[in-house]
């Protein structure tokens, strides 16, 4: 009877043991996916984002609309699951630099004026046509020479970037989503959700990425279905090559009178 005591005790404290260091085990690794995911969001705990909201390109009135409501919504679960705070503000009234909070911006430069910097200073090389009239380059992306053009509810693009301007790595990112219309800003929301351990892992923890992704039917399919046409970091975040060629061609020529061509004229 002793004998049988005792390996029941053994038993039960081997059990117990396996439990415990089991556990352990499971913490340990929630907590570490937990940290690279911080890190790689720029959200430590209790710390504060920044949600820039555009607006309705489609109505008069101050309106965010449906989709980007979506998208929001979507950056909200990845924020909360940080255990940070998000701050929710207008792209009219967003007047600070980049670098103390995490920002996610969303929206194209005609709906959002802060999108609209954020390309001129940090992708120099992404043109977007912003013109209002109806037309085939309505809203298309130019990138590398390449051009992207909006087929409304069968292909559409957005950019989905984490951009730090270079600075330290204490810096906090830029998420910018910055789509055709406003249901690949949602898709570009969640591709960000679904695919941020395999970006972290690809980019780092603290790396640059601009990612050209195309909406795919999305009259039938919504925003589920994209596809990752290129990665664009380094076409997106120099000049465009025109804008170099000119300069290049003023610097050897010095001050060239307005006779003479520049190298990349037709």
């Amino acid at each position: 009877m002793t004998e049988n005591l005792r390996e029941i005790l053994l038993g039960v404290v081997g059990a117990g043991i396996a439990a415990a260091v089991g556990w352990l085990a499971r913490t340990y690794l929630w907590r570490r996916k937990l940290h690279r995911k911080q890190r790689f969001l720029g959200l430590p705990d209790h710390s504060e984002c920044v949600l820039v909201v555009n607006r309705d390109a489609g109505t008069s009135d101050w309106a965010v609309a449906r989709h980007d409501v979506f998208a929001l919504l979507e950056l909200s679960a990845m924020i909360k699951d940080c255990g940070a705070h998000a701050d929710v503000i207008s792209h009219e009234t967003a007047h600070q630099g980049f670098g103390e909070r995490t920002e996610f911006c969303v929206g194209g430069p005609v709906s959002n004026r802060r999108m609209a910097a954020h390309l001129q200073s940090l992708l120099p090389g992404v043109a977007v046509n912003t013109d209002m009239e109806p037309g085939p380059d309505r809203g298309a992306f130019s990138i590398g020479g390449e051009r992207y053009a909006l087929e409304n509810g069968t292909a559409e693009y957005v950019l989905l970037a984490r951009l730090t301007a270079g600075q330290s790595e204490n810096t906090r990112p830029v998420f910018l989503f910055c789509g055709q219309r406003s249901i690949t800003n949602q898709a570009a929301a969640r591709y960000l959700a679904r695919h941020q351990t395999r970006l972290a892992r690809k980019y780092g923890l603290g790396g640059d990425f601009c990612l050209l992704l195309k909406v795919v039917n999305s009259q039938a399919y919504g925003p589920d279905v994209v596809e990752l046409i290129a990665d664009v970091t380094r076409t997106a975040t120099n000049p465009a090559p025109a804008a170099t060629g000119s300069r290049r061609a003023r610097r050897r020529g010095g001050d060239t009178g307005p006779s003479q061509p520049s190298a990349t004229s037709a």
